[in-house]
């Protein structure tokens, strides 16, 4: 079985800094990640790399079986939905939501000359009901609230039916009620077969997933742990991480820290 993603020493630098330090990691069909680590650790960064849109400084990245440099980008990020907040600046906000996810099909915004065929029309229904956003449907997005934004991006993200999906802090912004909605329903798309590899960004060990399998933890732009999450997400590897006692609840396949 050949990994989805195969990092071989991964360095990343600006204006000679270090953003990535040579970083190593696989991530192999059925596996779903989630990446910690302080501020100014690299993980926005790692998801760049990731998503194609920046390329090592050093070292090797391949991605769906690509390596980047050699690769057409454009066709690679067509098999890759990403999730970012970074993106909503990029959204018209008289743009409606069916038409939203809709045009994700053909990684456009709005609906113009392309022809939409019956699975596309279907899927797209189908996501709007898996992540409970089917009565947002003829809303435009400006009147959306936060926790209906970071849904229907998600929705968009898988539209084209990808076989990696990226995350970056879904549940960010979100108040308790939007966050606990999104996780649940993050959780019930994990335990599906047929959903794709994930790797998702965040800050706050209580906004990982159930069904979550992995952690990459990155500090200062190393990989400072990584494996499968119940061996490696520690009160010991959580307490190096921070200079901090730690301790750390596990709960229903949720995961809540506290420093002593």
């Amino acid at each position: 079985m050949q990994p989805l993603i195969e990092l071989n020493e991964v360095t990343v630098s600006r204006s000679g800094s270090l953003i990535l330090s040579k970083v190593s990691w696989q991530v192999m069909p059925g596996q779903r990640w989630v990446v910690i680590g302080p501020n100014g650790a690299g993980k926005t960064t790692l998801l760049s790399v990731l998503s194609s849109y920046i390329f090592p400084t050093s070292g090797s990245a391949e991605i769906l079986g690509s390596k980047l440099g050699r690769v057409d980008t454009s066709e690679l990020k067509t098999r890759i939905g990403i999730a970012s907040s970074s993106s909503l600046d990029l959204i018209p906000g008289d743009e409606k939501v069916s038409d939203l996810i809709l045009s994700s099909a053909y990684a456009v915004f709005g609906r113009w000359i392309e022809e939409y065929d019956l699975w596309d029309e279907s899927r797209s229904s189908a996501l709007l009901h898996a992540f409970g956003i089917k009565e947002l449907a003829n809303r435009t997005f400006q009147t959306l609230s936060e926790g209906e934004r970071k849904r229907v991006m998600i929705a968009r993200a898988l539209m084209p039916d990808p076989e990696l999906l990226l995350l970056d802090e879904p549940a960010a912004g979100l108040d308790l009620g939007g966050r606990e909605d999104l996780l649940g329903r993050l959780g019930d798309f994990a335990s599906d077969p047929a959903s794709p590899v994930t790797v998702m960004v965040t800050h706050h060990l209580e906004e990982i997933p159930r069904g979550t399998t992995h952690i990459l933890i990155l500090k200062s732009g190393s990989v400072f742990a990584q494996g499968e999450i119940r061996e490696v997400l520690t009160e010991q590897t959580l307490s190096a991480l921070y200079q901090n006692q730690i301790r750390l609840e596990v709960r229903d396949g949720r995961y809540f820290a506290l420093a002593r």
